[in-house]
């Protein structure tokens, strides 16, 4: 008989620096709902199991992480980062995100607007709040702009159970992702043992690179950079036995993306390829998203007296991250081709409301759990190990050693 404690979700969520993260900047932190927390710690005690214990790293407290590098704070109902705010609709909140340069100008096309001023946010505001969600979430995904009406989200559930550990020492990881989650599951592999290449085209290098220097290289140390351009016959080529080269392939954007680089999942899948494919609602959905718009539409919103709050710093990436390292290091009966759907990873989690009372002030804050009061842990950072290489850097050695001509 095990005689492990169970696992204490308030707990967990204390210890995490979500919680931190959670709420109004002049009020208390606020205990969000659900397991996210828990789910994490599970996901790296999977990771412990399948490197034999080589890589263990506390899950939960990899969800608050890059607010440790940022020195992001709680800000309520607007991100920890800023790009993204809770908005009332007709009919209930929705979560948007103005983050890109293009955000204005589509949102113009959304609410019908050909001028939003200086203030974008201002426009969108006051369309919100005369149309239900349902517009919102029609007009979002037919544009490709990263907003939701906030609820349960219909996509594909993730399932870790039941899966066999395995090992990734020694097998190459070809990493088309960008952001977060994609390169958190890159880091993972990379760490226990795989060999990782990253891939950049010309026209959409990773914009982490112009966030914090340390974070990018926290999840980039040790890896290699390679940048081809799928407009160039010779590179579409070279990409293609790229992918082909490779045990696990990583992607992060709609299929259709690397379809037209001349890249299609199922045909790498009946090689024998792991293809983790992370997208915002699934691959059948053209709905896009980040972390906070994702997390929050998908039902991840906790609330305190004045209303609804983000939960922690873009806590879908990491907790997809996790997710889909740990399928990468376990194997089952379809083991192929991975649909991560953000929203679903974070759906999953929300088996629970808790009642947990916060006491404290001055930046000493304690959660109310069944063994007393735990103190609210802030965010904590790993050091980097290793450097970033530039971007491309190691194109032609890399081509090289695959063989691959161009």
């Amino acid at each position: 008989m095990s005689t492990a404690t169970p696992r204490d979700p308030v707990r967990d969520w204390a210890r995490s620096g979500v919680a931190w993260l959670t709420g109004h900047p002049d009020g208390p932190p606020v205990i969000p709902p659900g397991v996210a927390a828990t789910r994490a710690s599970e996901l790296t005690d999977l990771i412990a199991t399948a490197t034999a214990g080589a890589v263990r790293l506390d899950g939960a407290q990899l969800l608050a992480e890059r607010a440790a590098f940022t020195g992001h704070r709680r800000s309520g109902a607007s991100s920890a980062g800023g790009a993204c705010r809770l908005l009332p609709t007709a009919d209930g909140w929705a979560a948007v995100s103005i983050a890109r340069p293009d955000d204005p100008a589509l949102y113009g096309a959304l609410i019908g607007s050909d001028d939003l001023g200086n203030d974008p946010w201002r426009a969108v505001g006051q369309w919100l709040r005369d149309h239900p969600g349902t517009e919102l979430d029609e007009r979002a995904e037919l544009l490709g702009v990263a907003a939701g009406s906030v609820g349960v989200r219909d996509a594909p559930v993730v399932d870790v159970t039941g899966r066999r550990p395995r090992s990734v020492a020694g097998l190459l990881v070809v990493d088309f992702s960008a952001l977060w989650a994609g390169p958190l599951c890159a880091h993972l592999l990379g760490l226990a043992g795989a060999s990782v290449i990253k891939v950049d085209t010309p026209t959409r290098p990773d914009g982490a690179r112009r966030g914090n220097a340390d974070f990018y290289r926290l999840l980039h140390g040790g890896h290699r950079s390679v940048v081809l351009d799928p407009d160039v016959d010779d590179d579409r080529a070279a990409l293609y036995r790229l992918a082909s080269a490779a045990d696990i392939v990583i992607e992060a954007s709609r299929p259709r993306a690397l379809r037209g680089f001349g890249l299609d999942a199922e045909e790498f899948v009946r090689s024998g390829t792991t293809w983790l494919s992370i997208t915002a609602c699934g691959r059948a959905s053209n709905r896009i998203g980040f972390g906070d718009d994702v997390a929050a539409s998908a039902g991840l919103i906790a609330h305190d007296e004045r209303g609804p709050v983000f939960v922690g710093d873009a806590i879908a990436d990491p907790l997809t991250g996790l997710t889909a390292a740990a399928l990468a290091m376990s194997s089952g009966d379809d083991d192929a081709l991975h649909d991560i759907s953000m929203s679903g990873v974070v759906a999953a989690t929300l088996t629970g409301h808790h009642d947990a009372g916060v006491s404290g002030a001055s930046g000493t804050w304690f959660v109310d759990t069944a063994d007393g009061p735990v103190p609210i842990a802030r965010p904590r950072r790993r050091e980097p190990v290793g450097q970033a290489p530039p971007t491309g850097a190691d194109t032609d050695a890399v081509l090289h050693d695959l063989g691959i001509r161009r």
